[in-house]
């Protein structure tokens, strides 16, 4: 077995969770990885599993489509998902985590795994062989083009966008409050700046008036939904970002025991909890108009900026055209993972790490290909990011809208309904992993 060399290229979340998977089924794997020799419009730094947007995982509750899929990357063994949670900061009820420590902590795992060799260096070539291509959507232009090359069909492009980060030690507790939404999770997780109306309003006028660094009107099919640009939100109508980003409900504002007319949310980004970053405030103003924009929100009129939010091109290919339902490109022993695939999101990024490694490893051992029940969070959006029956495909987080019906005539609220759809899952996925021992050894990674 270890003469079989998987060459997985890209050193973010899917593709360090592949290597690991694969070097602990016995595969010896060169992790390849451009940064620091060569970095990206959104990276900072050189580490493994770098976070370039938020901190957030997002959910953890059970009866959630973000919550199932870390249950069952649980039940599946998954490396990275035990690096969040040993690097998690208070987020109510989602999983955030410290960036730096997170990194480390998946720069332990990958060193501690001797089948696993870190390549440093951009990779401009396809190689030879079998290969997991994990780049991500801000892969160089030289493989994009080689990926490009290699599905045909078309390759796609959306703008996705980043919130900034600014300095604990400059913000105005005064003013801010510490307090979660309904108290979920820890009390206080977040620090809450409460806008009046005339503030807001202010406020408003201005982030929708100011220069953006990317010139150009964004129409809908530019912008991945779940991280559009503040200001793009808020251009959609007065109250609009009001609803979404900055909605006050379930919070109270101690000085005036009322709830204010709009909040901005600060999560912490590390454990000793020295920088914040300004939750839904992804966006495309410019350095210095962020500086001023941004310090009109109360609180933070004195704040420095630990990092600017910034807006960059994502490019992901057309994979129910290109790809077959274990995300290779058929006729070769090449496979896709992460981003680049159009699953997007973090945890959905690990998800299909781990899924590239284990059907890599059985395609190397000549075993049967994982197939995860469609009733699952992963295997409902592998299905559908690989269906030749998904039309107008775009970047698709986990979600209970893919995933079948539950089939037995009985009405139920919404949340019930997830509620069942959460149970049927994990019972579905914990009954197909028993039944495929040779894919997936319990206890394989110390999590079984």
């Amino acid at each position: 077995m270890d003469t079989v060399i998987v060459e997985v290229i890209g050193g973010g979340l899917a593709g360090s969770e592949c290597a690991c998977q694969l070097a602990d089924r016995g595969l010896r794997v060169r992790l390849h990885e451009m940064r620091p020799e060569r970095t990206s419009p959104a990276h900072h730094t050189g580490a493994l599993a770098e976070l370039v947007c938020s901190n957030s995982f997002k959910s953890t509750r059970p009866d959630s489509a973000a919550g199932l899929l870390k249950r069952e990357l649980v039940l599946m063994g998954s490396v990275l998902l035990s690096c969040a949670e040993r690097a998690s900061v208070p987020s109510g009820g989602a999983l955030a985590v410290d960036r730096a420590r997170f990194s480390a902590l998946v720069e332990q795992e990958v060193a501690s795994r001797p089948g696993i060799e870190v390549v440093r260096g951009e990779v401009t070539e396809i190689p030879e062989g079998r290969v997991v291509i994990a780049a991500g959507p801000l892969c160089s232009d030289a493989l994009a083009a080689r990926v490009h090359e290699l599905v045909g069909g078309e390759s796609l492009s959306f703008f996705d966008a980043a919130a900034p980060i600014v300095d604990a030690s400059t913000l105005d507790l005064d003013v801010l409050f510490r307090q979660s939404r309904y108290g979920e999770g820890g009390v206080g997780d977040y620090l809450n700046a409460p806008f009046d109306r005339a503030g807001y309003e202010a406020f408003i006028a201005e982030l929708t008036g100011a220069e953006r660094a990317v010139l150009k009107d964004f129409e809908a099919s530019d912008l991945f939904q779940a991280c559009q640009p503040a200001e793009e939100v808020a251009r959609k109508g007065i109250d609009a970002i009001r609803f979404g980003a900055m909605k006050p409900v379930g919070l109270t504002d101690p000085r005036t025991g009322r709830r204010p007319w709009a909040a901005v949310q600060l999560r912490a980004e590390n454990e000793a909890g020295t920088a914040y970053n300004l939750v839904g405030f992804q966006t495309n103003l410019t350095f210095k108009e962020q500086r001023r924009v941004f310090r009109m929100i109360p609180g933070l009129e004195r704040a420095e900026f630990f990092r600017y939010g910034v807006m960059h091109r994502n490019t992901f290919v057309d994979a129910p055209r290109v790809l077959d339902g274990s995300f290779a490109v058929p006729g070769t022993t090449v496979r896709l993972a992460g981003q680049i695939t159009g699953t997007e999101g973090y945890t959905e990024a690990i998800a299909s790490g781990l899924l590239a490694a284990v059907n890599t490893y059985a395609d190397a051992v000549g075993a049967t290909r994982a197939s995860l029940p469609v009733t699952g969070a992963l295997g409902s959006l592998a299905a559908y990011a690989t269906s030749p029956e998904t039309v107008d495909y775009q970047p698709m987080h986990v979600n209970f809208g893919i995933v079948p019906p539950l089939g037995d005539g009985r009405r139920r609220s919404k949340r019930d309904r997830y509620a069942a759809y959460a149970e049927r899952a994990e019972r579905d996925l914990a009954g197909y992993l028993a039944s495929r021992p040779d894919l997936f050894p319990r206890g394989a990674h110390g999590r079984g």
